[in-house]
């Protein structure tokens, strides 16, 4: 699976939230300033040469389809992160974002409850 840009990601969260649709559809999700739609008709095509969507066309239009789902995409990823940032070790991960505040006592105390609900 080869890694996808800013960009891309950006338009896949749209396409996974969306499902099968069509550009206008992801551009109608896109915040002010839109990009012109030229320009994320281009992103689209990356991610249908990066086999990430599929498109299936109607006349002169194209819906596009996610091949590859959110959950693999994310599971892969943070996979990468952790082998290259921390060590290998999610422990570690886990203690980095501690110790810069970014996850409090609480949030650990529910991780902690998530894993120990996984184990039954």
């Amino acid at each position: 699976m080869e890694k996808l840009s800013l960009q891309e990601e950006q338009v896949m969260l749209c396409i996974w939230h969306l499902g099968p649709c069509y550009v206008k559809d992801i551009l109608a999700r896109y915040p002010e300033p839109k990009p012109p739609y030229t320009t994320l008709a281009s992103v689209v095509k990356n991610l249908e040469r990066k086999k990430y969507v599929k498109c299936k066309q109607y006349g002169n239009i194209y819906r596009y389809i996610p091949l590859i789902g959110e959950s693999d995409y994310k599971r892969t990823f943070m996979s990468d992160v952790v082998r290259h940032y921390f060590e290998d070790s999610y422990k570690e991960m886990v203690s980095f974002f501690a110790r810069e505040q970014k996850i409090s006592a609480t949030d650990l105390e529910d991780i902690i409850r998530m894993i120990e609900a996984g184990k039954k």
